[in-house]
């Protein structure tokens, strides 16, 4: 009798500042080829995704910059934390992300890494730089929803303004 595969999705890390620094176009889900100390380091999410990001290397897409801690209890089998991973897609996701990133201007970006179905899994976005002002422009519009939703807020609870 086998043991049942979790179904839930389990975070281990996520790259908020990928959200501030660049517009998603389009998401993907891709496995990710580990050792066994690095899935025992993800276990305890012990993983950082500053900093990294995918790109192609004979036809492959692989991960650059990934931080994954050394196992505490590993021994001259650890890994090494920063080493170049492979990412598992269907070769038609691919050679789509590819077209993509040779038209230029875009690029591939790890949002965050969870287990699923106990499997590591990688959320990449394929990602277009923000500059400053439209980076300026999305905390506006932000600070302004949060503005609209507490004065709502107030006056459906009927207390009047301060300030």
């Amino acid at each position: 009798m086998s043991a049942a595969r979790q179904t839930d999705r389990t975070l281990i890390a996520s790259n908020k500042k990928a959200r501030h620094d660049y517009t998603v176009l389009k998401t993907y889900e891709a496995g990710i080829v580990l050792s066994g100390t690095e899935v025992k380091s993800l276990r305890e999410r012990r993983a950082s995704l500053v900093d990294a990001f995918a790109q192609e290397r004979d036809g492959e897409l692989m991960l650059y910059g990934l931080h994954i801690a050394e196992y505490g209890y590993g021994t001259w089998t650890n890994h090494a934390p920063r080493r170049t991973r492979k990412l598992l897609l269907h070769r038609v996701e691919i050679a789509r992300i590819l077209e993509k990133l040779r038209e230029g201007g875009v690029t591939l970006v790890p949002l965050s890494m969870y287990f699923s179905g106990g499997w590591a899994k990688v959320e990449l976005a394929l990602a277009r730089g923000k500059r400053s002002y439209d980076k300026r422009q999305t905390l506006a519009e932000r600070d302004a929803q949060r503005e609209i939703a507490r004065e709502l807020g107030r006056h459906l609870k009927g207390r009047p303004r301060r300030g």
